[in-house]
């Protein structure tokens, strides 16, 4: 696997990896993955330890709004790539006792069969994650815990608290022109807490700093509580 670059978005626990494509005029060939080069990643080896044991993929139509989910016991964290069409992959930090707790940030990776490189998004556990798809969309991700329908909960992507100031005018821009204009979301996730209800709901306290220090390195839990 050939990575060309890794770099941190505003929240700087989100990382983007950029890995390199091998062109030629019939196409292109790319290692996507390969654990011992993720083993490497950064100065401080963010990806050491992880292991994937799930992986999903999913096709949105235009005007889709998924999330912002999340879960423990065990933790999920995600590695998410656009497969086809345009994700912009949305990151929220809900670690209560975190500086950035409430800021959330939007990450715009459009699919390009053209382009010499590809990339991932890393999203680790202590965020809720979601998706905006301005079109068709198909996209894949790794998740280092298994589902746990037991042990889930979701913030509102319509949730007015939410601090969006990390985010680009022009993608805030569109994520409040797609709300307003009735986009495709299931109501679980439209009713979804707010992070004011997230703040004082017990199950925060999973997601302490903490906490996550002490069970995010396994990955997982075989507990099933909520």
């Amino acid at each position: 696997m050939k990575i060309h670059d890794v770099f941190e978005l505003s929240i700087p626990e989100i990382r983007v990896i950029q890995f390199a494509r091998f062109r030629d005029d019939r196409g292109y060939f790319t290692e996507h993955y390969r654990r011992s080069d993720f083993e490497q990643l950064g100065p401080d080896n963010f990806m050491s330890g992880i292991e994937f044991v799930q992986m999903n993929m999913s096709f949105s139509r235009a005007g889709t709004i998924r999330g912002l989910h999340f879960q423990w016991n065990p933790y999920m964290g995600k590695l998410v790539r656009t497969l086809q069409g345009r994700m912009v992959d949305l990151v929220l930090d809900i670690r209560r006792d975190s500086p950035t707790f409430g800021q959330a940030i939007a990450c715009d990776m459009p699919a390009d069969p053209d382009a010499d490189i590809d990339q991932w998004i890393w999203v680790p556990p202590g965020f809720a994650h979601g998706n905006y798809f301005p079109e068709d969309t198909t996209i894949e991700y790794l998740c280092s815990g298994e589902y746990s329908p037991g042990c889930e909960a979701g913030i509102s992507p319509f949730s007015r608290d939410i601090d969006w100031s990390p985010t680009s005018p022009d993608l805030v821009s569109m994520l409040n022109e797609a709300r307003e204009n009735n986009p495709r979301i299931t109501d679980k996730d439209r009713n979804g807490l707010t992070l004011e209800q997230w703040a004082v709901d017990p199950r925060s306290d999973h997601f302490l700093l903490s906490s996550l220090d002490q069970r995010h390195a396994v990955g997982a839990s075989t507990e099933r509580q909520s």
